[in-house]
């Protein structure tokens, strides 16, 4: 099966690819998807972006809410997630001295975006750091609580984190979050479509995604989705930015909040329009098996990894702590030899260092086979003999 989805992707054919999860990769139905809308653009630029597009983008963030179980009113779509929160956090209003809390394992890019609002507002930034490895998920949810102060308003968070692939217990902290008034904004890059999502039932007030990861669409679509009890919040901080006109301000039913983010300028929006052609394609596959078998290539990868290094995994073999991207400790010393490895047996994975931890992570989508666990443990088991 994997074999013959491979043949529906454009990868190199000589390369064993196992990052899908920093850049995805698209289908060749999608691209063609993706590149027929280009062209549609180019035929009429006028007609295209003034009468067709506003239609279009509607019937794509409908079929993108469908999907992740919201209302496609509720959706915006963004280029990525850094873009999407960069714009959130220019209109939130934060008083000197409020926090924002977040765990020690964010995008280092998400990470910027907080730190400098921080600084231009006078409101802190607080990392604080969590348990990894991760035992469970109450142990997780404790020790971030324990962050929580009277000064908190936002809760910032990754839903999977990006460098140690650990799926956080965002639904019971947003539920804790609600029960005390604070804002909830969950990272979802690495969420959508690696696993189930369902956001009415996550209960985050605000939500951020790529599509171009996971979903298998082009690059250039993400998403931003604010749950209907967060809008009114929305609504009142626009009201307080230059970027509505003096009509809107004094009359708050004269905006819809979330509609107002859509524009973004002259913007190619072919990648956005392809987001429904890349859910179909899934559909058309059977993603949720594919789902259960990546996992568990990734789940014997991390077995194999771990048996020839003695260290210990970063969470229980659940997959309730990870999905299809995993991430698996090195050791210091022979990580710049593992990293040459890979490079010389044209194994893609990623070798990285996050809070003082050598960690390599791997990524299995559809297209990839036992083969291609095969040849990474060759690179990483060379790598650890010194060949």
């Amino acid at each position: 099966m994997a074999d013959s989805l491979r043949s529906l992707f454009m990868l190199e054919p000589d390369v064993t690819y196992l990052n899908h999860g920093s850049f995805g990769a698209c289908p060749r139905v999608v691209f063609e998807e993706y590149e027929m809308w280009q062209r549609e653009l180019e035929r009429n630029p006028m007609a295209f972006m003034t009468e067709r597009l506003p239609g279009l983008l509607t019937e794509a963030r409908q079929a993108l809410g469908n999907y992740i179980g919201t209302s496609g009113e509720n959706v915006i779509y963004f280029p990525n997630p850094t873009t999407a929160v960069r714009t959130l956090s220019r209109i939130l209003r934060l008083e000197p001295g409020e926090e924002i809390l977040t765990t020690n394992w964010e995008y280092p890019g998400m990470d910027q975006t907080w730190e400098l609002w921080a600084y231009q507002t006078g409101a802190r930034y607080v990392h604080q750091p969590v348990p990894v490895p991760m035992q469970s998920s109450e142990a997780f949810v404790e020790a971030l609580w324990a962050g929580v102060t009277p000064r908190t308003r936002i809760i910032f968070m990754s839903h999977i984190a990006a460098f140690s692939a650990l799926i956080f217990p965002v639904a019971e902290i947003c539920r804790r979050a609600r029960e005390a008034g604070i804002i909830t904004i969950i990272d979802g890059a690495h969420a959508l479509s690696q696993i189930p999502l369902d956001l009415t039932a996550l209960g985050a007030d605000i939500y951020v995604g790529a599509c171009h990861k996971w979903l298998c669409a082009p690059k250039g679509a993400g998403f931003l989705a604010v749950a209907p009890r967060a809008q009114s919040w929305i609504l009142e901080a626009f009201r307080h930015t230059t970027a509505l006109g003096a009509a809107a301000r004094e009359d708050p039913t004269a905006l819809n909040p979330i509609s107002a983010l859509q524009p973004q300028g002259t913007r190619d929006q072919a990648a956005v329009l392809s987001v429904p052609a890349a859910i179909s394609f899934q559909a058309e596959h059977d993603w949720e098996a594919q789902r259960v078998r990546c996992h568990g290539l990734a789940s014997q990868t991390r077995q194999r990894i771990t048996e020839l290094t003695g260290l210990e995994p970063l969470s229980p073999d659940d997959p309730d702590f990870y999905g299809q991207m995993v991430s698996i400790p090195l050791p210091e010393s022979r990580f710049e030899a593992i990293a040459q490895s890979l490079r010389d047996h044209r194994v893609i994975a990623v070798p990285l260092r996050a809070n003082g931890r050598a960690l390599l992570r791997v990524s299995y989508q559809a297209y990839n086979t036992q083969e291609d666990v095969d040849r990474l443990i060759t690179a990483v088991n060379a790598g650890l003999q010194g060949g």
